[in-house]
């Protein structure tokens, strides 16, 4: 396999996406969402212009997001900022072909995974591999994927938190399950809307989540102004929330993530989880920054957490070392006949 200097490896992510070009590392990191007029279909904008216009758009101009729970929600959207975000990471106004490595959920169907291969491939690409999204995790974190030792991971981003224990270039077992940071922004906002008959957009919800929620008790307890519309009145409405209430409201989410975690260790062979005992659990993705949850997964686990170092760009950055080292990480990649 020989990959020319203008190929790409992409993770098409929920929340975000980034993209690795090959021997200039990450050129794209943008959101994952697209804002279109609503009667002709043009593009009005890509990725961070288009998600402040989330929730704030006229009638005539939708702003969405093309990707849930990790998968392609609209093949159309999805193709037309693919194309995009190709041609704006090679600078050019002309448009290349490249060869496109995608990161997939370790969850994804066979029809989800034709979805990515025509949507790529429609965007422009010349050939579309892939790769299972923990594995370049456990690329980008330098772990020892190609020895015979266990490694586990766990990879929390916008649409699905991903747990596996790698050893010899493969999986040897693992759980996606379809909750990460979106569910967590999502269960904000129901606690709100039950608990004070207030109604907050997603991007306030995020913003709650990163500045007072937690998975863990703090040390101290945080109090944050929020400003939404009251649903029984029908006006704006500002209130003030602790960070014990968020923790409270961030309950079902996290406890989903830990059930992930108990699942993949229990179906782990026994020498693999020998290792795991000496080598711990790394924990990366924007959803690993929670605060708390490194604390909390120790209690529930008695094992070492690491959080890996800039959690957002792990996954692509290890998606970036298979594509400058496609002989050394050759059986990591996705055939059309390897599940």
């Amino acid at each position: 396999m020989s990959f020319l200097s203008r190929d790409l490896a992409i993770d098409l992510g929920t929340a975000n996406t980034l993209v690795y070009l090959k021997d200039r590392g990450v050129v794209i990191d943008e959101p994952t969402v697209v804002a279109m007029r609503r009667d002709t279909g043009a593009v009005m904008a890509v990725g961070l212009e288009a998600k402040i216009m989330l929730g704030r758009t006229p009638e005539a101009i939708r702003a969405l997001r093309p990707m849930s729970d990790g998968v392609i929600a609209d093949y159309e959207v999805t193709e037309r900022m693919l194309k995009y975000f190709i041609i704006k990471s090679h600078g050019r106004r002309f448009f290349v072909h490249p060869r496109v490595l995608v990161c997939v959920p370790s969850g994804i169907t066979e029809v989800e995974k034709r979805a990515v291969r025509d949507s790529a491939t429609h965007a422009g690409a010349r050939e579309v591999l892939m790769v299972y999204e923990p594995m370049a995790a456990a690329v980008g974190a330098g772990l020892p994927v190609h020895e015979p030792g266990g490694n586990i991971i766990i990879d929390i981003g916008g649409g699905t938190t991903e747990v596996a224990v790698i050893s010899l270039s493969g999986i040897v077992t693992n759980t996606s399950i379809r909750i990460g940071g979106d569910e967590m922004d999502v269960a904000i906002d129901k606690y709100l809307r039950k608990t004070y008959n207030l109604l907050v957009g997603e991007q306030t919800a995020e913003q709650i989540k990163l500045q007072i929620g937690s998975a863990f008790p703090l040390e101290k307890k945080e109090t944050m102004d929020i400003r939404g519309r009251d649903i029984v009145e029908g006006v704006p409405r500002t209130l003030s929330v602790t960070s014990t209430e968020i923790r409270e409201a961030l309950s079902e989410p996290v406890s989903a993530i830990l059930r992930a975690v108990h699942q993949t260790l229990e179906q782990t062979p026994p020498e693999l989880a020998a290792d795991i005992v000496d080598r711990g659990i790394y924990m990366t993705g924007g959803g690993s920054m929670l605060r708390g949850l490194n604390d909390l997964l120790h209690r529930e686990t008695d094992l070492t957490i690491h959080l890996v170092d800039n959690p957002l760009t792990t996954v692509v950055a290890g998606a970036g070392r298979i594509l400058e080292n496609p002989d050394e990480f050759r059986k990591v990649i996705l055939s059309e006949n390897r599940r």
